[in-house]
């Protein structure tokens, strides 16, 4: 893939101007993570022909089957007999959506690509304004959630504080209220195949890389169809994998509260020997024993977890398996535009 950056041919851009990109000739490729998504995906491909098709770009779907259990590659398999502008990539099981995102990622090949989920919460509709950004010269343009509608408190709370939290102990700043829908240049698409961890958080990467990025709010909408994919304990894992991947924070935590518990424990048993040294020594009381003990082990395990996380990950990065493995593939095929 070419890496070359746009401001390398043509007229030179200056230091505070991005460069300009064609898109009459361009080619952008949409890249779509599913995994049992029967019930939206002809829906979504009625949205994204009704944007796509007026737009001076040459344009294909390039679906990732991340081991779907129902009828979604039966689905995919017939919309490429349709139109062979809808390719799929079928992964041999389910790796998750990062890893799904990754593998679209390493196959593309576009000027501009496109990564959005299927449910339509992520508009099709805001395509052509990220394409104006990229055209203005922006590496990385990504939708910025205004309002997330047909959610609950508690999942909107969350998400509010997951991406504060992981400003606030990340050395990397990433964007708030953020998710994968974002369109991506050549040369960031080249750069994210780089970065090739076995622990993903892909909204990490994406800051990482850095390059222009720029940001565009919309109103997110309610799923179109089916149910979310994520659970709780789903939701738990991507936070902890986001933090541990990208902060030391928890590290350092527990090595300060350790200290402080240390000084604690220090100061107390002053008091206990100047206590003794002055009045006697009085029967200790067991409930006091005892909380001390626990508080003490808890503190140990909570400790112990923190490093546990972050082992755990560097025993999966040294095994050195693949990201994914794909069972077969059907590229898509852009219809040329003069």
């Amino acid at each position: 893939m070419n890496n070359t950056p746009p401001s390398a041919a043509g007229t030179a851009a200056s230091p505070t101007q991005p460069a300009q990109r064609p898109r009459a000739t361009a080619r952008l490729q949409v890249i779509v993570p599913v995994y049992n998504e029967q019930e939206v995906i002809s829906e979504f491909m009625q949205r994204l022909h009704q944007v796509l098709d007026h737009e001076p770009v040459n344009w294909s779907v390039l679906f990732v089957n991340d081991g779907s259990g129902d009828d979604t590659l039966a689905q995919l398999q017939r919309l490429n007999r349709q139109d062979k502008r809808v390719g799929y990539i079928n992964l041999s099981r389910n790796f998750g959506k990062e890893h799904a995102m990754t593998a679209g990622l390493d196959l593309c090949d576009a000027d501009a690509v496109v990564i959005m989920d299927v449910d339509l919460q992520d508009p099709p509709e805001l395509i052509p304004e990220m394409l104006r950004e990229w055209q203005n010269g922006y590496d990385v343009v990504y939708a910025t959630r205004r309002e997330r509608q047909g959610e609950t408190a508690l999942k909107k709370a969350t998400a509010h504080g997951f991406y504060r939290l992981m400003n606030r102990l990340g050395e990397i700043p990433i964007p708030k209220d953020t998710g994968d829908y974002r369109l991506l240049s050549r040369r960031a698409v080249a750069a994210l195949r780089q970065l090739r961890e076995r622990n993903r958080f892909m909204k990490g990467l994406y800051a990482w890389i850095g390059y222009r990025q720029k940001g565009i709010l919309f109103d997110r909408e309610p799923r179109a169809a089916g149910n979310s994919k994520w659970n709780l304990a789903k939701l738990w894992r991507f936070a902890i994998d986001g933090i541990t991947a990208f902060s030391t924070v928890p590290l350092r935590f527990a090595t300060w509260i350790g200290l402080v518990v240390a000084a604690f424990a220090f100061v107390y048993g002053l008091v206990i020997i100047i206590k003794t040294l002055l009045h006697g020594n009085d029967v200790p009381g067991y409930p006091s024993l005892m909380t001390v003990i626990l508080f003490l082990g808890g503190i140990q395990l909570m400790a112990i977890g923190v490093i546990g996380e972050y082992l755990g990950r560097m025993f999966s990065e040294t095994k050195q398996r693949p990201l994914y493995l794909i069972e077969s593939v059907q590229p898509a095929e852009a219809e040329e535009r003069r």
